[in-house]
């Protein structure tokens, strides 16, 4: 029997920030076709701009502002505001999954609690999270650079995006089960559409 880490990808589609302000606005647009329960799985090395696009996310579902990352505290949830631009939308669940190291340790923080009413980010969530949904988009955030040297060796477990500059990024976004069988109306991080 297949599990939902064995399913192969829906689609793929590749995208190309050349700003930290195109990542944002990236997430923003995705918020658009985001709704309750969906889960999103973001991988990238240190100042990839995990955080900078959940930023543009939550913008985007109108819950309250002050996103940063959860590395010290693992969980944050961020209320939809009723000002918003989505009153009454999906609240944002961000969870830093790099030092839990197996699926268990996801379950030991009860995010099935709160999945009925939030969208649920995970970074670093990559074969921890899979089992709490049958549908999961995975983005991957690449800098075209990179990090090198003792910078890299001593915090790359740690993605601070204030290392974020607007060299490109690569943005790869795979979608998973039946929420995601098609790939979303969604413009890129410049406008234009997809590679």
């Amino acid at each position: 029997m297949s599990t939902p880490e064995d399913l192969p990808a829906n689609w793929e589609k590749t995208f190309t920030a050349t700003t930290a302000e195109q990542t944002h606005a990236f997430g923003a647009r995705l918020a658009e076709v985001l709704q309750t329960g969906d889960l999103l799985v973001l991988s990238g090395e240190l100042g990839a701009g995990k955080t900078t696009f959940t930023q543009g996310l939550g913008e985007g579902l109108g819950v309250r502002p002050g996103i940063i990352s959860p590395t010290f505290v693992l969980v944050r949830i961020h209320p939809n505001l009723p000002d918003g631009p989505r009153p009454g939308g999906p609240d944002l669940v961000h969870v830093d999954a790099y030092r839990l190291g197996s699926a268990a340790e996801i379950d030991d923080i009860d995010l099935e609690n709160t999945m009925d009413s939030s969208v649920t980010v995970v970074e670093w969530g990559h074969e921890r999270v899979e089992h709490l949904s049958d549908s999961r988009l995975e983005i991957d955030l690449h800098r075209a650079i990179g990090l090198g040297g003792a910078a890299a060796s001593t915090s790359s477990s740690l993605d601070f995006d204030a290392e974020d500059t607007d060299e490109p990024r690569t943005i790869v976004m795979r979608g998973y089960g039946p929420r995601w069988a098609n790939f979303p109306e969604l413009a890129g991080p410049d406008g234009g559409a997809a590679c």
